[in-house]
Formats: C-alpha cells, structure tokens, sequence
C-alpha cells in the first residue's frame, strides 16, 4: 500500500516521487526520457514533479506523453496520478498565472493539475498570484496550490493573506546534506498541515556515493541512496520527489517509501549528518 501525506484539503500525496528537472532539454533525449516515465508509472509511481521551467516546457512534455502512453496501453488511470507542475514568479501576474497554466496543461495533455506551485517569490504582489490560484482552483484547471523554495517568513507573510491559508504544500531543497528546513520551516509546514516536498533529496546524486553510509547501508541490505531517502522519509509531513532515469534507480527510490529505519539507525545516521541546530538560510539550486 502507497504510503501518502495529507494535505490542507485532505488529499493524499504519496511520500515518494518522481522528480523531472533536466528532462526536456535536447530533442535527441526525448523517447528515451519518455520511455523512463513511463517505466516509472508502470513500476508503481503515481506522483511525478515538474515544473515550466524544466527545458521551457520540455519536461512537462515528456511526461504527458508518457502519461498519454500509460492511460492509453491501461497501465494507469488519470485519477490515480498526484500531477505536480511549478509557475514561474515572472508569469505569476492575476493574468500571467492562468496563462501559463493553460500553456502546461496544454504541454501535458490533461486538463486538470492535482498541485500548481509558485516556483518561487517573484515580482508580482504575493495577494495577486494568490487570487490567481484560487481562481485555478475554482474552475477546476487544479486541485490545488502551493509554493516552492520558500522560507518560513514567506510562509508567515503567504499565511497572513485571506487567500495565503489555501496553500497546499511547500517545496524545498532538502537532503541529509541540507537539513536547514528542520530546524523552523518544517515544524512550521507542521503545525499548519501542509506537507514538505524535498527536491534533490540525494543531494543530485552525491550522497548516494556517501562512503560514510555504506556500512550502516549494508548491514540493513538497502543502497546507501535509499537510506538517505529513508531518513528523509522518517520526518512526518516529507514526501521525497529524487529525479531518476535508468531503471534501477528508479526502483531503488521506490523502494525507499517502505523502509522504516530504526531508532538506533536514525541516531547514527545523525551522528554522521547532525539536524541544524541554529536557524540557516533555505538552500536553492
């Protein structure tokens, strides 16, 4: 059984992800990166991350059609996908907002995106693009709404606005490597229900090459990249979106939503990657 969080609104977001950054960026890559998109959806993963950003529109595009491609050979049904894509701030206007909406909802061939985030705080009033959400939000073109790389004072300043209280969920960079949002952000997401969404959550990869884990990830039988993710996963209220093409990887993610790390497992992984223990700047890549 999928392990979820909840949102705001009481939906269920599955605690592991696929995150799609770099994908869409050179046409020569394009059938191969659709055909790991929907190896991912066959393998059982049902909440895929991307954003207009990712190659300008390119990532979303590889995967509506590996979505297309999944629905249409019956591998997945459209209501059992958690779709989440990113506004740019430069388009977050009352007006810019629907239409880039529209764009990606062209781009990934649906007519409906389960969480439309703010990719981060931008040129345009925060009540403006707040407005334009919930306007997303009403006529059905989203679930939901969120926000991305943004701080616990953006969170304070977002959640001081009549509209602010609609966000769904906040997505950040974090990682063993990163732990700066446990210390306020996350038991601030806490405290006000909505989930962390941690990108680059294997830190792009390095940590999966940590000679320091490796012990501890032998002795439990799992990659050293799924134990870093179980740590992740450990915290209430995370959901892990790690970006991965080849198939192993992708499975070995996967993998990582069932493991439950120990008492003991967890102290010594934070002996090795100590919790902050003073407020950090949030990290952004």
């Amino acid at each position: 059984m999928t392990r979820t969080v909840s949102t705001p609104a009481g939906a269920a977001m599955p605690v592991l992800g696929l995150g799609t950054w770099r994908l869409g960026e050179a046409a020569n890559r394009r059938t191969a990166e659709v055909a790991a998109v929907r190896s991912a959806i066959g393998m059982g993963y049902r909440l895929i991350d991307t954003a207009e950003m990712y190659g300008d529109g390119g990532s979303e595009e590889v995967v509506g059609e590996a979505i297309a491609q999944a629905i249409r050979a019956g591998e997945v049904q459209r209501d059992e996908l958690f779709i989440v894509s990113k506004v740019l701030p430069q388009n977050a206007s009352r007006k810019g907002t629907a239409q880039a909406c529209a764009r990606s909802l062209a781009r990934l061939g649906l007519d409906r995106i389960d969480l439309y985030l703010l990719h981060w705080q931008g040129p345009h009033p925060l009540r403006e693009t707040c407005a334009a959400l919930q306007a997303l939000v009403a006529q059905g073109d989203i679930g939901q709404w969120g926000v991305s790389n943004f701080d616990i004072d953006d969170m304070a300043e977002l959640n001081a606005l009549g509209e602010g209280k609609g966000c769904a969920a906040n997505q950040v960079y974090y990682s063993l490597g990163e732990r700066g949002p446990e210390f306020g952000l996350l038991p601030w997401l806490r405290d006000h229900g909505q989930p962390l969404m941690a990108y680059s959550p294997i830190d792009r990869g390095a940590l999966a090459s940590d000679a320091r884990l490796e012990a501890l990830a032998a002795r439990r039988g799992v990659t050293v990249a799924q134990l870093a993710l179980g740590r992740l996963l450990a915290e209430s209220g995370v959901v892990a979106i790690p970006k991965a093409v080849r198939e192993r990887h992708l499975r070995e993610n996967l993998a990582a939503a069932a493991l439950v790390l120990t008492p003991e497992e967890i102290v010594e992984i934070d002996r090795l990657y100590p919790p902050p223990r003073r407020k950090t700047p949030l990290a952004m890549i």
